[in-house]
Order: structure tokens, then sequence, then C-alpha cells
């Protein structure tokens, strides 16, 4: 009974030796470092990184890159912050609320990918000539969860 126990649990880690084994050796032979990038969506504001994926640029730079789109900046501050992911993309305002709760090891924001709002103005009719004096007497509805109407 010894004798089957024994060579069962010996049988068992030559297995794992030899998956791990292979696993390494198809890490090495892709010479490539595994970056996982969360986003909190996909935007058009993201289109030069979407081309460098496309035309291989991250694999010239040795880079493995995997995209996963997180809902909202909270669900991607977490995903940093367990480390299931090496970067996040989203607001500062993450970053801040992580720094304000009295985290030690917080995350610091260190780019910026886009240098203007993601946001957009849009309306039911066509407005000729449109101007933000336009706006006056109108209400705006605000585009994510938690906006308010604003009233101008």
């Amino acid at each position: 009974m010894k004798r089957i126990l024994v060579s069962t649990i010996l049988f068992l880690i030559v297995i794992a030796l030899v998956i791990f084994g292979i696993l390494r050796n198809k890490e090495e032979k892709t010479g490539l470092t595994k970056v996982t990038l969360a986003e909190v969506a996909h935007s058009v504001f993201y289109a030069p990184q979407y081309a460098a994926i496309s035309e291989g640029f991250f694999e010239e730079e040795g880079i493995d890159l995997e995209v996963v789109l997180t809902p909202g900046a909270d669900a991607v501050m977490a995903a940093v912050l367990s480390g299931d992911v090496d970067i996040g993309f989203s607001g500062t305002e993450a970053t801040i609320y992580v720094y304000n709760g009295g985290e030690e090891n917080y995350p610091v924001t260190f780019a910026a990918l886009t240098k203007r709002d993601g946001a957009f103005l849009v309306s039911r009719k066509k407005i000729d000539n449109f101007t933000l004096n336009d706006l006056k007497g109108k209400t705006v509805l605000g585009g994510r969860k938690g906006d308010r109407l604003l009233n101008l």
C-alpha cells in the first residue's frame, strides 16, 4: 500500500515538473514581458494604443500586452491593488480616493493618455454654428452614472 502511495506521489511530482518545464520553455521562447492593462472603456481616445497593438509595436519592444475591460475606475483600481493587472487606465480620482483612504502603498498616476476630457456634447436637433451661448436656458444631462442635470 505504501509503495502505491509513494509511486503515485512521485508520478504526480514528475508530471508537475514536466508541465512547469514546458510552460517555462514557452515563456523563454517568446522572450516577451507579460503586461496586463485594465481600461475603463474601449474608447476612440485610445485609438493610438489599439493601432500600436494591432501593428505589433508592443511585441517589437518586448511586451506581450493583454488589455482587459474593467467596468469603472473603482474596479480598475481594485485590479491594480490586488495585482491582477499591472497598469490601470482610469481617471486620477481613483488614485486620490485610495490615497485619502490612508493606504500606505497607494498607486501613483504617472501618465495621461488623453489631454482632454472624453466627453461629447450632442443634441437631438442640428445646430449650425454652435456656441456655448446656445446652452443658455437648456438642461444638460451628464453621461455617467451619478451625473446630474445641469440647468444652464
